[in-house]
């Protein structure tokens, strides 16, 4: 039996005004899940335990089988795996966006959080900005690492792993000062914060990305602490070989505290222009190689919601559907093996608000070993109609994976 999951990161919503009061999914032209989902188990699952933030992080412990009220130690500690970066034991890891903040105010408080990703700046542009940082900033205590646009890690000795710092894709369009770290223990926090914004905000690398009416990147925001984590392995948990292909950090940092392999593929972004192809591909060679297990995420429609970008969010299904789903799903038939199917997001990332929520998600689990009724196409509303409602999502492996 050979199991496929494909996450559609952030790609449940609510209904929109410009869509004829549709969501993104019943918008999208999404021939094979919609296929599929006529002869699958389909229902709701909540991935995001009632009481936890709705992060990637936690919802994606959830679908791998990692309760993440046991598991979760935040985001940053799994990018940093993913990076490569050995944490000790007295070691923060703390996610830091380089975000984009207006610049007419005069004091740093009184700014206006702009842009999560900087326009998704590209990882080239952004490790200078991070070399600057690090010259100005790095202590034998601290140091900044550069992952992937946007999104870098600071691991900081002994600095608080609880600190509750706010996330900057929640916060879009309002005045950063409310915030802020405003304690003594978020003293040195806000200190480097404020210090980017002067390091940042006149550096050759914005300057030319203003000329070519791009945002700068002119502050890092920190969120998201956490310490070193532990997953067991995944292979002996579930007696299966699997395989993860992401572009994120935060995913491939699960797939390896899990033990999977983690394939990287050239070109993967994390937004709507990623290298679909590419990951179809690694996908269908890494069950060529033998893996049994292979979980695919996608991020494109999850930035399209934080971005507010209506039309992309339903290009970015599409494409799924067509160039991840469909390609892989071809070789699983002519392989000749029995599989299963698994599609959902992990968390809806809806247009109107522009973040996470906790709203349970759609899915659909497909058996190419039998029939099920199913549903008549994939959406919220349509899974929503079935009685299957699975309230802890990392319960889910359990009716995919036959021990």
């Amino acid at each position: 039996m050979k199991y496929l999951v494909v996450i559609c990161d952030g790609m449940a919503d609510r209904k929109i005004e410009a869509l004829g009061n549709k969501t993104p999914m019943e918008v999208a032209e999404k021939p094979t899940m919609d296929a599929l989902c006529t002869h699958a188990l389909c229902g709701q699952v909540l991935n995001v335990p009632v009481g936890m933030v709705p992060e990637s992080d936690t919802a994606n412990l959830a679908i791998l089988s990692y309760d993440p009220r046991e598991y979760s130690k935040g985001r940053s500690p799994l990018e940093a795996v993913s990076m490569g970066l050995t944490l000790g034991e007295r070691d923060t890891a703390i996610r830091c966006n380089v975000v984009t903040l207006s610049e007419e105010e005069d004091t740093y408080e009184d700014k206006i959080m702009l842009d999560h990703s900087a326009d998704e700046i590209t990882t080239a542009e952004a490790n200078e900005l991070v070399k600057a940082l690090n010259e100005k900033l790095s202590t034998e205590a601290r140091h900044l690492y550069t992952g992937v646009s946007y999104r870098h890690c600071l691991v900081w000795q002994d600095a608080s792993d609880t600190y509750n710092f706010d996330r900057p894709h929640d916060i879009i369009g309002r005045r950063i000062g409310e915030y802020l770290p405003k304690d003594e223990a978020g003293k040195e926090f806000l200190a480097f914060m404020k210090e980017s914004y002067d390091i940042l905000n006149h550096h050759p690398v914005n300057e030319d990305r203003r000329r070519r009416g791009l945002r700068p990147a002119n502050s890092a925001w920190l969120w998201s602490p956490g310490r070193k984590p532990f997953l067991p392995s995944f292979a002996k948990k579930w007696g299966v070989k699997g395989a993860v292909i992401s572009a994120v950090d935060l995913i491939k940092g699960i797939g390896l505290c899990a033990e999977m392999e983690v394939i990287n593929v050239e070109g993967a972004t994390g937004n709507i222009h990623t290298n679909y192809e590419g990951k179809a591909q690694a996908a269908i060679e890494a069950f060529r190689r033998g893996a049994e297990f292979v979980y695919i995420h996608v991020e494109a429609p999850d930035e399209c919601g934080h971005r507010g970008e209506t039309e992309n969010k339903v290009k970015s299904i599409e494409y799924i559907d067509r160039r991840v789903l469909l390609p892989v799903l071809n070789e699983l038939r002519a392989s000749g093996e029995d599989f299963k199917v698994l599609v959902l997001p992990d968390h809806p990332t809806p247009i109107a608000i522009r973040t996470h929520s906790s709203e349970p998600v759609p899915f659909f689990l497909y058996d190419s070993t039998c029939e099920n009724s199913g549903v008549a196409k994939f959406t919220e509303d349509e899974c929503a109609k079935t009685d299957l409602y699975i309230a802890d999502g990392s319960t889910l492996l359990d009716r995919m994976i036959v021990k």
